[in-house]
């Protein structure tokens, strides 16, 4: 468990891949790993990767003291768990009523955390399996010993304790609550977690959902999207089953796009051909009872380049080629921030496009462009044939008999299979992160 010469882990991932090295001997007990969030969830993600194993999370929330709540007294895990600093509790005088307070508090905030981060998955089954248990480090082990009490009456056959760096006496301690413990160090003055990494930056709840969609096979997961300080978005992130060949941002013309039947029908297809997708809401309910909203197609575009922004903030989707799906005045939302991007952008696909709301951004627009329109949608149609000559690089579709929403039999379907060869052809497999962070930052 220790090391005449102690290692400085680069960042999580860094560590995660370490401690894999060391868990090898568990890979024929097929075990599940869980992550405990936030910041052990990178790491777990590794070791998950690593082992080819399922990957899920434990949520645990410190039990902080009164007037001091980085200071914790105990921790409460999942199906009811708690564990208790008795010595500390005793210390501060906390009564039983205060004590039962800030467990009330903590639980609120455990259950709070579990809806945002399952998103509706139900915990992957534990019982009469190995289970190894991940953080980024063991300090006084409380969290630790409650979470894997958690998986102890949830059934876990097995539970082996796995971090990077921990306290030698804390490390001993967890003897009683786990079957092994496994540690790439254990510094006689470990001091903090995060002097033993170069990098600690905290792991934020996006991170935390995008590594569990990824390693749960593509099952999509909602997401908040920081628009600016004052506007949050509601999205949907999905994921392929295999490694992404590409991110899809989708822009809807009524502003709400995570919840549109349409888009989730694209946006699956095109999972299942290998891309991520990330379908959000431009506006915010309270935006988008105002019709006008909707027509704001410079608001639009400010709301899809902050997704994109986001989308480059994640681990999963960073390095991806990027591609905008754009559905009436989303798609002159999609034109507007591609005009903007430049070379960031790799492909873009309109539906019904009201493309004649950004005319000064047609020429500017340097990704291929595929317009789709439906033959019976006679006004866009015209439209769409105007900007069809003015873009650099495009090609017109029309889907016979289709309207403006496409809900005729087999006319979706057909918009999916269109949009899905597009993003086949200039998107997949591309990587540009580079420059489209430069263009968003």
């Amino acid at each position: 468990m220790t090391s005449s010469h102690p290692i400085r882990f680069a960042d999580r991932r860094d560590a995660g891949r370490r401690l894999a090295a060391l868990l090898e001997h568990v890979r024929a007990e097929h075990p599940v790993i869980v992550g405990m969030p936030r910041g052990g969830v990178p790491v777990a993600a590794e070791v998950a990767q690593a082992l080819q194993a399922p990957l899920d999370i434990i949520v645990v929330r410190k039990i902080g003291a009164p007037q001091n709540p980085e200071f914790g007294i105990g921790a409460v895990a999942e199906d009811g768990v708690r564990v208790i600093d008795a010595r500390a509790v005793r210390e501060l005088g906390l009564d039983e009523d205060q004590l039962e307070e800030l467990v009330a508090l903590a639980r609120a905030e455990l259950v709070e955390r579990q809806r945002r981060y399952r998103a509706g998955r139900a915990p992957l089954p534990v019982q009469g399996r190995t289970t190894v248990l991940v953080d980024d480090g063991l300090a006084t082990g409380r969290s630790a010993q409650a979470a894997a009490r958690s998986l102890r009456e949830r059934g876990a056959r097995r539970v082996v304790l796995a971090v990077p760096v921990a306290a030698p006496s804390s490390a001993r301690a967890m003897a009683e609550f786990v079957d092994e413990v496994v540690c790439v160090e254990t510094p006689a003055d470990m001091w903090a977690i995060g002097l033993w990494y170069e990098d600690f930056t905290p792991t934020c709840d996006e991170e935390v959902v995008a590594l569990l969609a990824e390693r749960s096979g593509g099952a999509p997961c909602e997401v908040v999207i920081d628009a600016s300080p004052e506007v949050q978005l509601a999205g949907r992130l999905g994921m392929p089953a295999d490694e992404p060949r590409g991110v899809v941002a989708f822009a809807h013309g009524s502003g709400s796009g995570s919840g549109s039947v349409r888009n989730r029908a694209v946006a699956s297809a095109l999972e299942s051909c290998g891309f991520a997708t990330l379908l959000f809401d431009l506006l915010t309910p309270q935006e988008e009872a105002e019709r006008a909203n909707v027509f704001d197609v410079e608001l639009l575009a400010e709301r899809l380049l902050a997704s994109t922004r986001w989308l480059r903030r994640q681990p999963l989707t960073a390095r991806l080629a990027l591609g905008y799906f754009g559905a009436s005045t989303g798609s002159a939302a999609a034109l507007i921030a591609g005009a903007r991007l430049g070379s960031g952008v790799r492909a873009i696909v309109s539906r019904g496009g009201r493309v004649d709301l950004a005319p000064g951004s047609l020429p500017e627009v340097l990704a291929p462009v595929l317009l789709i329109v439906g033959g019976a949608d006679t006004q866009v149609l015209e439209l769409n044939r105007l900007a069809h000559a003015r873009l650099r690089a495009s090609e017109l579709v029309v889907v016979p008999h289709a309207t403006h929403l496409f809900a005729e039999p087999g006319a979706l379907e057909e918009v999916a299979a269109l949009a899905a060869r597009w993003f086949e052809l200039h998107l997949a497999g591309g990587t540009d992160a580079r420059g489209t962070q430069a263009a968003v930052a």
